[in-house]
C-alpha cells in the first residue's frame, strides 16, 4: 500500500469530530480496509489498533505499521473477536472504536474477489477470503433456503422467482453469470435506474460473510472494550445495517426494552451503557460529488457510560 491511500474515507472528518482522538489515546479501527480512518487517527497523536478479516487487508497495510513508530497494530481477525484480540495482547480498554460496515471499494473494484457484477470475475465475495463462497452456496443450497437469504439480506420481493432461475441455472461460477440470470428472471432494461442484480449480490454477500452477526457481535464487543466516555462511531450502508446499529443504540441507552433477532439475547440490565450523541449524520453534498459511493452511508455515534457492559444470556 502506498502511503496516499487511493479510496476516500467517508464521512472522515465527521468520524474523526466524533472520536475527537489526541495523543496518548488508543483508538480501534475496527475495519481497516485501504487504512483511510486509520491514517486520519494516526495524524492526531493516537494510537491505533485496526482490524481487519482480509488477507489483502493486512498484507496493504504493512508499510502503514512500518512508519507508524510504533502506533499502529494491525490484526487478522474480524471485528467480532476484537474485544478478545485486545485483552490478549493488553491492550484493553480503548478510547474510541469506529466501524465502517460493509464490502470496501478495495474489494468491489477487484473483479477477482468476485463481489461486484461491474467486472466479470469468480463467483466467490469472502472478505476473508476462506471458508464457503458464493458459488458453494448457490450451487447446493436448497431453492427455498436461496430464496430467504434474498428475500431478508436483499429484500428482494421476488426472491422465489429469483432463486427457482438460479437453481435451473446451475452450476453457477461467474459474477457475470449470477447476473444474467437475475436480469432475466427479473427483466431489465438498458436504461433501468437500478440494475435488478443489485439485491440478489448484496443478499449473497451478506450471507457468505455473516455480516449482520458480526455487526451485532462487534457491537458487543466494542461496548465491552470501550472505557467510560469512550466514543463509538458506526458508518452503515444499507438499512438492514443501519437498523440493527440504531436499535442496538437504543436498547443500550434505555430507550427501548425489546430484543432483535440479529443482536444476541440479553439478561434483563437497567443501567444505560452508551449514551447517543446527535442525530444520524449523512454525506453532505460536497461529499457526494467528489465519492458517489457515499450516497447511502450513515453515521451514528454515542458515548460509554460507566455501567457495565450486558451479559449475554437466555431471555
Amino acid at each position: 500500500m502506498s502511503t496516499t491511500t487511493p479510496h476516500i474515507p467517508v464521512l472522515i472528518d465527521e468520524v474523526i469530530d466524533a472520536l475527537h482522538p489526541t495523543p496518548g489515546e488508543r483508538h480501534v479501527d475496527a475495519t481497516f480496509g485501504a487504512g483511510g480512518y486509520t491514517r486520519a487517527i494516526l495524524a492526531t497523536g493516537a494510537e491505533v489498533v485496526a482490524f481487519d478479516r482480509d488477507p489483502d487487508a493486512i498484507a496493504g497495510g504493512q508499510e502503514m505499521v512500518a512508519a507508524s513508530d510504533g502506533r499502529l497494530t494491525l490484526i487478522e481477525a474480524p471485528f467480532s473477536a476484537l474485544d478478545a484480540e485486545l485483552d490478549a495482547r493488553g491492550l484493553a480498554p480503548v478510547d474510541g472504536v469506529v466501524m465502517d460496515i460493509g464490502v470496501s471499494s478495495m474489494q468491489l473494484d477487484q473483479a477477482e474477489r468476485g463481489f461486484s457484477f461491474q467486472g466479470d470475475g469468480p463467483l466467490d465475495m469472502r472478505m476473508s477470503q476462506s471458508g464457503e463462497s458464493a458459488a458453494d452456496f448457490l450451487n447446493t443450497a436448497d431453492e427455498s433456503d436461496i430464496a430467504d437469504v434474498l428475500y431478508l439480506y436483499g429484500e428482494e420481493p421476488r426472491s422465489r422467482r429469483v432463486a427457482r432461475a438460479i437453481v435451473s441455472a446451475r452450476p453457477l461460477t461467474r459474477t457475470s453469470e449470477l447476473a444474467t440470470v437475475v436480469r432475466k428472471a427479473l427483466g431489465h432494461k438498458p436504461h433501468d435506474k437500478k440494475d435488478p442484480a443489485t439485491r440478489t449480490f448484496q443478499a449473497v454477500r451478506i450471507h457468505i460473510n455473516r455480516e449482520l452477526g458480526e455487526l451485532a457481535d462487534g457491537l458487543a464487543a466494542a461496548e465491552r472494550v470501550l472505557k467510560p466516555g469512550g466514543r463509538l462511531a458506526v458508518v452503515t450502508f444499507h438499512s438492514l445495517e443501519d437498523r440493527l446499529v440504531k436499535h442496538f443504540l437504543r436498547e443500550r441507552s434505555g430507550a427501548t426494552p425489546s430484543g432483535s433477532r440479529h443482536l444476541p439475547p440479553q439478561v434483563a440490565q437497567a443501567e444505560a451503557t452508551f449514551e447517543t450523541i446527535g442525530r444520524a449524520v449523512r454525506p453532505s453534498d460536497a461529499e457526494l460529488a467528489r465519492n458517489p459511493r457515499a450516497r447511502s452511508a450513515t453515521l451514528r455515534v454515542a458515548r460509554r457510560t460507566a455501567s457495565a457492559a450486558w451479559v449475554a444470556g437466555e431471555l
